[in-house]
């Protein structure tokens, strides 16, 4: 995905606490960076410990997201992102999905 952030001024997006959608702007582009360099274990690698501090940053910030949200947003993501960062989003989604 673009590291713009176009899709968070999204009409749909409007009852989202902007708090929300700035943490995944960064989450973004972090993991944009991760994506960019090293063979594809080292970011498969530095993409779990990613999502591992995304985790606690959450926690520590009180941010949550109901079912519906995450629903809407990767809706609205999509209208916003290539087919391939589609297809990573739908990877990532699965992962925490099978927990």
């Amino acid at each position: 995905m673009e590291t713009n952030n176009e899709w968070m001024n999204d009409p749909e997006l409007k009852n989202i606490d902007r708090a929300k959608l700035d943490f995944l702007d960064k989450m973004f582009v972090q993991s944009a960076s991760i994506n960019s360099s090293g063979t594809q274990q080292e970011r498969q690698k530095n993409m779990m410990a990613f999502l591992m501090s995304l985790s606690k940053l959450s926690r520590e910030n009180n941010i949550s997201f109901q079912k519906e949200e995450v629903e809407l947003i990767f809706s609205v993501l999509k209208k916003y992102s290539t087919s391939d960062d589609i297809a990573k989003m739908q990877k990532i989604s699965s992962f925490f999905h099978s927990r």
